[in-house]
């Protein structure tokens, strides 16, 4: 009879043991790229994320300034006025409470509460400079009612024309030899532009002592040579609002609603220089009297945020910050020649 050959119970068991070894090792090593590969993926998406919320805020800044009053814009102030309406996040109600909106008006602490910080706004006001083909002040208005309710723009720059039309809820700034003023669109008909009194914002308040558009007008009640020019007032915060467990930066034009700029970000924070040809005061939060906002000439930015889902390993979000440093352009660099 032929001997049957076999495995022992002993080698089968030694045998079963090394692949259940070389297994475990082969599914670590797997679980371990995974890990790097999902790490990897989490802080590019997230550094995407910083990047171009960073992009947008900077850019802003450089523009702060352009093309306005270096002291910024008088808006209504003194005794009987309501505060103009400062934009921030939604359900916040904050005021301009100066005389002027300067290029750059901190807001230290006004933001969302986030992991038991306080982040920081910012508005950052420039004029319009995008290539219309009629820019609304490459002529002089043609009228002024006494009141300022109404403007005429020249003919010579045809409003159904523009590539960016005016419309409501823009700002337009208003110069002339007795000074500026800031106003609030309410309404817009052919040639005609219309700033009724009760704006959203509170810009326009005729009968205000200070910083009303009456207050560029003649003795006799005619309006010097003046002329308008569109404006943006551009905020930033951060935001939970659209989902609260993901924060983000927004991004709002004037009173419109604010549009979401970069997702998962979770603090935003800003310090500032100022050159007051003295002390030139250095990464602070505000301006302290006798300094003023209209003084400031650099900022620095911080934004952090965190991964859109924590790491299957640790259970933790991954975090990084990304810090820079913007020149205010418009206000560094002055034609000292005009």
């Amino acid at each position: 009879m032929k001997k049957e050959q076999g495995f022992s119970a002993i080698e089968a068991l030694i045998a079963t043991t090394i692949a259940v070894i070389l297994m475990a090792g082969a599914l670590s090593s797997f679980n371990d790229s995974a890990t790097i590969n999902e790490s990897a993926t989490q802080m590019l998406d997230l550094e995407q994320n910083i990047r171009a919320g960073m992009n947008f805020v900077a850019t802003d800044f450089v523009s702060a300034g352009w093309s306005i009053p270096s002291g910024g814009i008088p808006i209504p102030s003194g005794d009987g006025v309501t505060r103009p309406t400062r934009p921030g996040p939604p359900g916040t109600v904050y005021t301009f409470n100066s005389q002027t909106i300067a290029a750059v008006t901190p807001g230290p602490r006004l933001g969302l509460k986030w992991n038991g910080k306080d982040t920081d706004i910012v508005n950052i006001l420039y004029a319009d400079d995008s290539e219309n083909s009629f820019p609304l002040n490459d002529h002089t208005l043609s009228n002024i009612t006494f009141g300022g309710d109404i403007v005429t723009v020249s003919d010579q720059t045809p409003m159904d024309k523009m590539d960016h039309p005016i419309v409501v809820g823009d700002l337009i700034a208003l110069t002339n030899a007795k000074g500026s003023t800031l106003q609030y669109v309410t309404g817009v008909a052919g040639q005609t532009i219309s700033f009724a009194v009760g704006d959203p914002m509170n810009l326009n308040q005729p009968d205000a002592p200070a910083g009303s558009i009456t207050k560029i007008r003649n003795d006799d009640g005619t309006y010097p040579p003046t002329t308008a020019k569109r404006v943006w007032l551009v905020t930033y915060y951060i935001d939970s609002l659209e989902d609260p467990e993901t924060p983000r930066l927004i991004r709002r034009i004037n009173d419109r609603p604010g549009r979401t700029v970069a997702l998962v970000l979770e603090d935003f924070q800003l310090s500032y220089d100022l050159v007051d040809g003295v002390n030139n005061p250095a990464n602070i939060k505000e301006p302290v009297d006798p300094n003023t906002p209209s003084q400031i000439r650099k900022a620095n930015i911080l934004l952090s945020g965190r991964s859109a889902s924590v790491m299957r390993k640790t259970g933790e979000f991954l975090r990084r910050g990304l810090t820079t440093q913007v020149s205010l352009r418009s206000l560094s660099y002055i034609d000292r020649y005009r």
